[in-house]
Formats: C-alpha cells, structure tokens, sequence
C-alpha cells in the first residue's frame, strides 16, 4: 500500500479507535470490529502468471455462508482452506487486492471509515444498503466451478466504490465519519 498517511486530525478527545490506534496496536476486539463483513476479500480471484494482474470473480470461497456474509468456520478456516489469506497488519500493507473500499486498508492508508461502515453507522445492514456487501451478487461457490469456468465470471465491481458510497465518502469528508444512523 505504499507511503502511511497520518490518521486525520481530530479534535475529541474521544476519537474513534480506528483514528488513533494503528493496525499493530489494536486490541484483537478492535482488530475484528474493522471488518465490514462485506464479503469482497472472499471472492475467488485469479492472478494473471506473466503480468501479476489480480482480476475478481463472483464466485466465493466454500466456507462463505451468502446469508450472513461470514465464514461458516472462521477460527477454522486456515485448516480447512489452505490459500485462505489471513489478514495481519503486515499484510494490509502488502496485499494489492484488498478492495479499496476495505476497513483494513482504509485504517492502513490513514483514511477514515465510511458513513455506512458498521463501526460508523451502528447498523450491520449499512455495508449492503450502501452496495458494498457481495450479498445478492454471487454466482456461487468455488466447488460449483471448474476453473476454467472461473474466467467466465470475472467482474469488476469489487475492485470500484458504489457511486452513491464514493460520492458520499467525497463531499462528506471526515464529517461523513461522524454521521450516524
């Protein structure tokens, strides 16, 4: 992710966590809290060998239930999935195909978090009103697919801001922060 910026200034002297805290020093609650549950990060991707080129499909990991947005064997999942990335806040600051829209990412870029992140909005539900969440826009799971079927089900949203999230995020700055539901 390259060159940290400073989390944004703020004048409370009860800022969020996310604002003060960087990733290595959150606490294992807070750590846990950044994820959206979006789903993004589960999607199947494949990597292009010559050119490195990560390109999303929606097709989702095995484990991932589509109902809840979660991984039906989280403390598992490692065992179970091999290739399953687990995200540290080492490698937040590697992994080019976090989505840019990613609470990880954001806190890793100094970025604030979003109106309609959960720790922002108080709502779990704010992530797929807003058009972030993968709920709804699943081919299925990766078992459901030969892998040359997988190339048929690249898309492109997952790596873009819904235009009414950017635009939010845009003209509501830090102040979009603050607003809650």
């Amino acid at each position: 992710m390259g060159l940290k910026r400073p989390l944004p200034p703020d004048a409370s002297a009860d800022a969020p966590f996310w604002r003060t805290t960087p990733l290595a020093q959150m606490t294992p609650e807070q750590w846990e809290s950044l994820c959206d549950r979006c789903g993004r990060c589960c999607l199947v991707k494949l990597e292009d060998e010559d050119s490195g080129a990560i390109a999303y499909t929606d097709v989702v990991c095995r484990l991932f239930d589509p109902g809840t947005c979660r991984c039906s064997d989280y403390p598992n999942r490692s065992a179970q999935v091999p290739d399953c990335v687990r995200l540290t806040p080492e490698a937040v600051a590697t992994l080019g195909w976090l989505p840019p829209t990613c609470a990880y990412r954001l806190v890793d870029e100094g970025k604030d978090l979003p109106f309609w992140h959960p720790l922002v909005s108080g709502d779990p539900e704010s992530v797929a009103a807003a058009g972030i969440s993968v709920k709804g826009r699943l081919a299925g799971t990766e078992e459901a697919f030969h892998l040359l079927e997988l190339v048929d089900h690249v898309v492109s949203w997952p790596v873009r801001w819904p235009k009414g999230a950017k635009a939010r995020v845009k003209s509501g700055g830090k102040g979009a922060a603050k607003q809650s539901a």
